[in-house]
């Protein structure tokens, strides 16, 4: 029986500009496709999915999007809100690239992960790239979850926020490593307690509740945990959608 191969999405670098002269040398897109990269490229007024070039969704994974924002800081800024809303790029790590006269132009807000100085220094281009993937990258190993910005350290029993320590209590920490663990799987309340407190606990099933409150507070966004009414808790999976309720 023939096996059937699935193919690999395409990794791209998205840069958004003047496309007239986003070929120019010194630009973001001849630079990162000499340094091996599949770039695309889009205009500012673009719409975001004519960067399939007709492919599926599914066959092309957006590594990070760069916008080029010249003497134009605010135009970048625009330009950038318009593509978050294209559920394409709402994931997509985002790098702001203007000349040093414009860097106090830039909004305090301006809703960009990082930003990088022209012109460009290759190996500055690069790095900056790939923090921004490490950043919103996932991975599951036995001992360390990392879940965008979040990274859950069994061994040494740490939680951390891009790279700022949280302090939890030792069962705020159990229960959130053994969900990290166990992604993309629902826990009624009473599983969790046997799991984390141990079959010989005799609290409640609040115990669990305001457990998951103060982990919401400590970790706000980063925590992507998701409450399923009538069914418990889930700590949602690599490319699952925002929480459908988090009270």
């Amino acid at each position: 029986m023939e096996r059937i191969k699935t193919a690999t999405p395409a990794s791209i670098v998205v840069v958004v500009g003047d496309k007239p002269r986003l070929w120019d040398e010194g630009n973001a897109a001849p630079v990162l496709r000499q340094l091996g990269a599949e770039v695309r490229v889009l205009d500012f007024w673009d719409e975001p999915s004519t960067v399939l070039e007709g492919e599926s969704s599914e066959r092309v994974r957006m590594r990070v999007l760069v916008i080029e924002g010249g003497g134009r800081p605010d135009l970048a800024v625009s330009a950038l809100r318009a593509f978050k809303k294209d559920a394409l790029f709402a994931e997509v790590p985002s790098l702001l690239a203007v000349p040093e006269r414009q860097v106090t132009n830039v909004p305090l807000q301006s809703g960009f992960d990082d930003f990088i100085v022209l012109p460009y220094f290759p190996a500055e281009l690069y790095a900056r790239i790939r923090k921004l993937e490490w950043q919103k990258s996932e991975f599951l190993t036995e001992e360390r979850v990392k879940l965008g910005d979040l990274v859950v350290d069994r061994a040494a029993r740490e939680v951390s926020v891009n790279g700022a320590r949280i302090n939890l209590t030792a069962k705020e920490f159990s229960l959130l490593a053994f969900l990290a663990q166990n992604r993309g799987r629902v826990f009624a309340r009473q599983a969790l307690l046997a799991r984390v407190w141990g079959p010989r606990y005799e609290g409640g099933a609040r115990t669990v509740d305001i457990h998951v409150r103060r982990l919401r507070a400590k970790l706000g966004d980063a925590l992507p945990l998701e409450t399923r009414r009538g069914s418990g808790y889930v700590l949602r999976g690599p490319g699952e959608g925002p929480p459908k309720d988090r009270s």
